[in-house]
């Protein structure tokens, strides 16, 4: 096949071409890749290690989703979709091991290979991969995926894109992918892009799509049924091609999925007490120990299951617009953080028992260490030391109040900020100098989260009252709010990033300065930072692990010390409550507990009747 050239010069693209030919002779094709280091399971490995490869298949579920949707191809920008569907109809080349920071092995593909300096990777498809139709899964599909959603698929695909020199096949079942810039993650990015059907789309627009135009995957469940704001229902392949592979073993247990919608979180905790549903994840840990003893816990129907992690506690908070003013005055942004009563709000919501986030990487060896930054992270910063906010580099921490309701030493010094950034109370109102006063606005969409955060701005707006400042809460449904996310039409919104041990390419699309004013990027703050975009390169470009950690570090206290979020509670453990019926490994838990990638993937269905 001719090989598909993209935006780049001809005398890199002879440069590189000479690079792959001197190196070709030293790479090796692998059952698997990780980040550094050798991957963890041998090539006969016999399942996943969190897996149980005698579980039993059958049994139907339910699960229940907030909001509705109006789409089910989750792979384009326009509307809304269950979230569940890329991971539980499509695959990509690699799969994931959730018991490790960052490695692959086969799945679409039977074998991976890369240069010593990882600036290509080629994969040999599987001969035996084939997609829910019963069509083969060839290279022509695999070179088609990529350029379409990397072209006109939804933005977190772009990033990618935008850094493929060239993609060409080079054997009947073979594709490699020659990169722009040196970067590690990449060859590990391309193992996870999701494999479409070409023939699908021939003739179609693929952007465009109407809702009955389901994107055909190639993995073990299908769309089998859905009913618009109502439910889509998922049901197991029995003629799935991968059932045998040491990555499928013992996961998708389930015959049926299905996916109910509901209009707010507290109708979908009544269906669950009903029993409506199969599992629920509960969010705040007050709510965990003192409204699930209803009788069907009671008599063991429903069971309360604790998953413990080993991964970064992520950011989980208000994210404050920086694109409008005045909350791109980074004293304005510290005063609201100032007023922002956590230990309080924490004791009145959830009794104290959920701790506060303290920096993007906390809780890893990833996160920023205590005081001024020393060795490799100072040196990583010391060249934007003019332009980094105070306590960057000689140390920052959450202002911490005392508990009271009150939290007057840190209104007054929200006062003495907003002071130093122009505003002043005039007549009970904080006003600048032209006279206009300051008033915000924060966005909510009805999720599963949407009580806590809405009882949390309650009592906020009634804090920021003291300070003259007017605080308007808007609740909106799923698809208003994801029109106005995609727009940045919001002054704070809520926001939750998941974070992994091997932080990567996606960290430009949570805070790379160009995805600020991308649409429907995931930098919902607005970052503009140089220091933050030289960290990420940092991270990206690092050869060592010690190098990796030093880089993440000093991300970390740009972004924390940038009061970019407002944050509030981090979740150490999962909590799910779910019928009695459903079991997992529960000797075997992966370090990064629970996700998609847990329940519902290596759960399985045990009917008591049966036994």
């Amino acid at each position: 096949m001719t090989p598909v050239f993209f935006q780049y010069k001809r005398a890199l693209g002879a440069a590189l071409s000479a690079l792959v030919l001197c190196q070709g002779a030293s790479a090796e094709p692998s059952h698997g890749i990780a980040m550094y280091g050798a991957p963890a399971l041998p090539p006969d490995f016999v399942s996943l290690p969190y897996a149980n490869p005698d579980a039993p298949k059958g049994g139907r579920v339910v699960t229940g989703n907030v909001g509705s949707f109006d789409s089910l191809n989750p792979f384009t920008l326009k509307g809304s979709s269950p979230w569940q569907l890329r991971h539980l109809t499509h695959e990509s080349l690699m799969g994931r091991s959730w018991d490790e920071p960052f490695t692959l092995y086969g799945l679409l593909a039977e074998s991976i290979e890369t240069g010593p300096d990882r600036k290509w990777v080629e994969f040999t498809l599987r001969p035996e991969a084939r997609f829910s139709d019963g069509s083969p899964v060839t290279a022509e599909d695999v070179i088609w995926s990529y350029e379409t959603l990397g072209t006109k698929g939804h933005p977190r695909y772009r990033g990618f894109w935008d850094q493929v020199a060239r993609i060409e096949q080079t054997g009947p079942r073979r594709v490699r992918l020659t990169f722009t810039t040196a970067d590690r993650e990449l060859a590990l990015i391309a193992g996870l892009r999701p494999i479409l059907q070409k023939a699908q789309w021939d003739g179609r627009d693929f952007a465009d799509a109407a809702l009955r135009d389901i994107p055909i995957g190639s993995a073990p469940y299908v769309v089998a049924d859905y009913e618009v704001g109502r439910h889509v229902t998922l049901h197991r392949n029995p003629d799935y091609w991968g059932r045998e592979l040491p990555l499928r073993r013992g996961t998708s247990n389930f015959d049926e999925i299905r996916i109910e919608f509901y209009g707010d979180n507290t109708v979908l905790k009544e269906a669950f007490k009903a029993q409506a549903l199969s599992w629920i994840r509960e969010f705040n840990a007050d709510r965990w120990e003192t409204q699930y003893d209803f009788p069907a816990v009671q008599s063991g129907q429903i069971v309360k299951s604790e998953i413990p992690h080993s991964k970064p506690s992520g950011m989980t908070g208000f994210a404050m617009n920086t694109r409008r003013a005045p909350l791109d005055d980074w004293r304005v942004r510290d005063a609201l953080i100032h007023a922002f009563n956590f230990e309080y709000i924490n004791d009145t919501l959830t009794g104290g028992r959920q701790p506060r986030i303290t920096s993007y990487f906390s809780n890893s060896d990833l996160a920023m260490q205590p005081g001024p930054a020393t060795g490799a992270v100072r040196d990583l910063l010391a060249p934007f030391a003019d332009t980094l906010p105070p306590g960057t580099l000689d140390g920052y921490s959450l202002p911490a109040a005392d508990g009271s309701a009150r939290n007057r030493r840190n209104l007054r010094r929200a006062v003495a900020l907003l002071a130093q950034a122009g505003w002043t109370v005039q007549d009970g109102i904080l006003k600048n100098a032209q006279g206009q006063p300051l008033e915000l606005t924060v966005l909510l969409q009805q999720d599963a989260l949407i009580q806590q955060a809405s009882a949390i701005m309650d009592i906020y707006a009634r804090a920021l009252e003291r300070l003259g400042i007017r605080l308007n809460v808007q609740s909106i449904d799923k698809a208003q709010y994801a029109e106005r996310e995609r727009n940045f039409d919001f002054d704070l919104t809520f926001m939750r990033r998941s974070l992994s041990l091997s932080p990567g390419n996606e960290q430009r699309f949570y805070w790379g300065s160009a995805a600020a004013d991308q649409p429907g990027s995931r930098n919902l703050m607005g970052i503009r930072s140089p220091a933050a975009d030289a960290m990420i390169d940092a991270m990206l470009t690092a050869q060592s692990r010690d190098g990796f950690v030093a880089a993440t570090r000093a991300l970390d206290r740009v972004l924390t010390a940038g009061r970019y979020v407002i944050p509030i509670h981090q979740y150490a453990v999962g909590r799910i409550a779910h019928i009695s019926e459903l079991q997992y490994p529960k000797d075997n838990l992966p370090i990064y507990g629970d996700g998609i990638g847990f329940l519902p993937e290596v759960w399985w269905y045990e009917d008591k009747n049966e036994q």
